[in-house]
């Protein structure tokens, strides 16, 4: 055989391989709905964060799975679980990635949007696609990829990050975040997103 022949069948050989790891690279997503029992997290009257993030994320589960994705849910009702327990559970995994939702609150109640949160640089490419994915699907502020050292991403083994799905202290995005098409959409969204990221 030629040997150039050969050096391109090797390198594409190669190049082939190294994609199918990529693709390979995670098969399991772990969503951790935020808070929950007694943790009620962001609240405004009877709006709770915990309420928001719990149903976010069965709508999220339920997309991956329609995408032939394997998840585990760190909780699947209202019920508190402790933020080691969280990565605890999410290390049984070594093929998987860690996605935590989250709903937003400040005292400046004119603040809107929504904002992915990452630590390690591995985890960067996963919250840029996420968040492009959900600011494909509503109109909102667009607040970015951010670093963060929050307790359950700072400590994940695997990419991980934490997305904040709008600001219960805002009346018009609570608004719209108590509607389900709101809650569907950034699901859809936060899909979309791992779905690009895994074939990235």
């Amino acid at each position: 055989m030629n040997p150039m022949l050969r050096a391109a069948i090797i390198a594409l050989t190669g190049l082939f391989l190294l994609n199918s790891a990529q693709a390979r690279s995670f098969r399991t997503v772990v969503i951790d709905p935020g808070h929950g029992g007694h943790d009620k997290g962001g609240q405004w009257g009877l709006v709770y964060e915990k309420h928001l993030a719990l149903d976010t994320s069965a709508r999220l589960e339920k997309e991956l799975k329609k995408r032939g994705i394997r998840t585990v849910m760190t909780r699947r009702s209202d019920y508190f679980i402790s933020l080691p327990e969280r990565v605890r559970i999410t290390k049984q995994y070594s093929d998987a990635i860690f996605v935590s939702i989250h709903y937003n609150y400040t005292w400046k109640q004119h603040v809107t949007g929504l904002e992915t949160f990452y630590t390690s640089s591995k985890s960067q490419p996963l919250a840029a696609y996420v968040q492009s994915g959900m600011m494909s699907k509503v109109r909102t502020v667009n607040r970015g990829v951010k670093f963060a050292r929050f307790y359950v991403i700072n400590h994940a083994t695997c990419p991980a990050i934490l997305v904040e799905c709008g600001f219960v202290s805002n009346a018009g995005e609570r608004a719209r975040m108590k509607s389900a098409w709101w809650r569907q959409s950034l699901a859809e969204g936060i899909a979309d997103g791992i779905v690009r990221y895994r074939r990235s």
